[in-house]
């Protein structure tokens, strides 16, 4: 619910910070498509690594996330706060795994990613209301992302 109150924390306190994107989910209206937005940059710039490094950083990226939205949305009192938008800055990653970087793979992969994490169809649905903490946070966006890339890569595989 995108009307909760974003504590001052996020200017304060580190983890805050990164867990609210560098200040991006404090945006007032959509702040998971803008997090995604702002993954794009970094997507970017890890996809210039060899793929294995890639991953390797797409990993750590969303273990961290578990830790940080963990203590965020301790802090802030909630258990998925709108502002803590590292989980969809980290699963985009996962969306773009191998993905030939051009702007129409990236827009599809943005479309997919963000319809599946907003419509929670099946699997995603049920871990969003059953698992709980930083890994519920991070782990129905990650299932999101799995799907996206599993219908991205079939994209590719046809039209590439």
């Amino acid at each position: 619910m995108a009307t909760q109150k974003t504590p001052q924390t996020v200017w304060t306190n580190p983890i805050h910070f990164i867990a609210c994107g560098f200040g991006i989910g404090t945006l007032p209206f959509m702040p998971g498509t803008y997090g995604t937005l702002a993954a794009i940059p970094l997507y970017l710039i890890l996809v210039k690594l060899p793929l294995l490094a890639y991953i390797i950083i797409t990993l750590l990226l969303n273990a961290a996330g578990v830790w940080l939205c963990h203590i965020t949305n301790r802090d802030f009192g909630t258990d998925d706060h709108p502002a803590a938008v590292w989980d969809e800055i980290a699963a985009f990653l996962i969306v773009m795994i191998a993905v030939p970087v051009t702007w129409y793979y990236i827009a599809l992969g943005f479309g997919l990613f963000r319809l599946f994490d907003i419509w929670k169809p099946g699997p995603i649905g049920w871990i969003d209301r059953n698992v709980h903490g930083g890994l519920g946070v991070m782990l129905d966006d990650i299932a999101a992302a799995l799907l996206s890339l599993a219908i991205l890569q079939g994209v590719v595989y046809v039209f590439h």
